[in-house]
């Protein structure tokens, strides 16, 4: 059985989350939004003291309790120094290519919540001013950013209230196409975040509970290995909605969805992924099941924990994963088909 989802709410919903800053343990300004879109769907979002954010549905069978994760943090960087000049240099938040980063807008928040946009640049920025400017390594010692501010000293940035540890988001450059291409950072993993929503968009709107009870967690530091170790108590299965990788090696492409039997750690369930993959036959969706070499998720996270339950992950394939990333509408059809299925439990 394949679903009708509405496909319109999705492009909405991705496009307003996509754009709401949250990279790795910065959740101030997400979770009210995630919250505003639970009271539109008639739920309502629960906090833990991670301030992962949850919405619980009742199921029709009270006897499992199941856990979809969606994170919703992005890479992201942190001020690390002022230079004497008001140069920043930077940590990453996450698994960062900073050769992909290079040129792009960012934005800088403040602890009393001023933000100042900025340019992130090599040191050796310009191939007519730097010998080294094809050939120097992009990476956490060679990475500035450049405050769009009138500045010349380290006083002056600090003068605009900057300081070391202060977040710093990027800008996702969100585009559709007219031929149902999505480009954009963090597709990785706000488009998983939006189908979690047009997954309970289709429930409330066709009068459907899923057969469990079933928990949706937006967690704020899967980039950096921490989102699924805690589960709230009951949670027998966790399937962390992630996305696909494409690649020499793997079967997975932008209009399937993928199912990861086995990550950089350790494989997963296999009962449940034998599962997910029947629940995909049966639900008419194009999909492929890969390996994965650099690669975990929350539902591994919560594994290594020493959590008592059983996990898998399946989602859209991305081009480009931890840059400027590709997928397709088919590949949010197919997942969102899929995460339909397994909440059903066709």
């Amino acid at each position: 059985m394949k679903y009708t989802i509405d496909e319109a709410f999705f492009k909405r919903c991705f496009e307003e989350i996509i754009n709401v800053p949250s990279p790795v343990g910065y959740y101030v300004k997400l979770n009210p939004v995630l919250e505003r879109y639970a009271t539109m769907l008639g739920e309502s979002v629960t906090c833990d003291n991670k301030s992962t954010a949850y919405i619980t549905l009742e199921g029709e069978d009270n006897s499992k309790t199941v856990l979809i994760g969606a994170h919703a943090d992005t890479l992201g960087l942190v001020v690390r120094t002022i230079d004497t000049d008001g140069k920043l240099r930077v940590r990453q938040l996450g698994g960062v290519n900073y050769a992909s980063l290079e040129g792009e807008t960012v934005t800088v928040h403040t602890r009393d919540g001023r933000e100042y946009t900025g340019l992130l640049a090599c040191q050796s920025h310009s191939v007519h001013v730097f010998d080294d400017a094809r050939t120097l390594e992009r990476n956490e010692n060679t990475m500035i950013v450049i405050l769009d501010e009138k500045i010349n000293s380290k006083d002056d940035v600090r003068a605009l209230g900057i300081r070391n540890g202060d977040f710093i988001s990027i800008d996702p450059r969100c585009t559709f196409t007219e031929n149902g291409y999505i480009k954009s950072r963090f597709i990785d993993d706000k488009a998983a975040v939006a189908c979690s929503l047009t997954m309970l968009k289709y429930l409330k709107e066709n009068g459907i509970k899923p057969k469990y009870n079933t928990i949706l967690a937006f967690p704020y530091s899967e980039e950096i290995g921490l989102g699924g170790t805690y589960v709230p108590n009951g949670v027998s299965e966790y399937v962390a909605l992630d996305i696909g990788l494409i690649g020499p090696g793997y079967d997975g492409n932008e209009s399937a969805v993928s199912i990861c039997a086995k990550d950089a750690t350790a494989p997963y369930d296999y009962m449940l992924t034998s599962h997910i993959i029947e629940l995909a036959e049966k639900a008419g969706c194009d999909y492929n099941v890969d390996v994965y070499y650099r690669y975990g998720t929350d539902g591994n996270a919560a594994m290594r924990a020493g959590n008592n339950l059983r996990a898998a992950t399946f989602g859209m394939a991305v081009y480009c994963s931890h840059g400027m990333e590709r997928t397709h509408m088919d590949g949010i059809r197919n997942t969102v088909n899929l995460l339909l299925a397994y909440v059903l439990d066709i």
